[in-house]
């Protein structure tokens, strides 16, 4: 495939992702966006890649002006009641993504896995799943699979899925993008 003209993989990734949201349903979207209104903080993690869709999500709450951390920033505050934190689990288990879990829920936070293996480990301690139907490193050596390597499909998926769920607070929170761009760093 790496001889593939762009624009015939551009078109191959594009109908990958399609095909995702097409089998995200779309009651994957209320869940997160109601823990995510009426949480007092918001702490989010991932390993890798999915850390990295992580930081930008929380980066977009905090545009949004909502109080958003990364787990492990210097800065990040504890968990409790009225918070939550939000993981990312692809594959459907990291061990870090099991601990921290199990440290919010110790303290009466609430918890919301992003995953593509809905009936692993993390999902059945969260107490909401969102469940995106991509390609992981879990699975990209049976059947048919990605154009993308590895679990790049379920990342990219990630990245659009925060985007949508970002629009969605938007417009519940009553914001401009003016605003939002209002909270954006000078410091560049």
């Amino acid at each position: 495939m790496t001889d593939a003209p762009l624009a015939n993989m551009a078109d191959q990734a594009l109908e990958e992702l399609r095909s995702v949201f097409h089998a995200t349903t779309s009651d994957a979207i209320d869940p997160l966006v109601k823990e995510i209104l009426k949480a007092k903080r918001i702490c989010l993690y991932g390993v890798g890649r999915e850390g990295l869709m992580m930081k930008a999500f929380a980066m977009r709450l905090f545009h949004l002006g909502l109080d958003a951390h990364i787990v492990g920033d210097m800065t990040t505050p504890p968990v409790g009641r009225g918070d939550l934190l939000i993981v990312s689990a692809g594959p459907g288990e990291f061990s870090t993504v099991l601990g921290l879990m199990g440290v919010a829920k110790a303290d009466k936070a609430r918890t919301v896995v992003i995953t593509a293996q809905p009936k692993a480990k993390a999902a059945k301690q969260a107490d909401v799943v969102i469940h995106l139907p991509a390609q992981t490193m879990a699975n990209d050596t049976k059947g048919k699979t990605s154009v993308l390597p590895m679990g790049t499909l379920f990342e990219a998926a990630q990245l659009l899925f925060f985007e949508f769920i970002v629009m969605m607070l938007r417009d519940k929170m009553k914001q401009k993008p003016s605003e939002m761009r209002h909270r954006h760093t000078n410091l560049e």
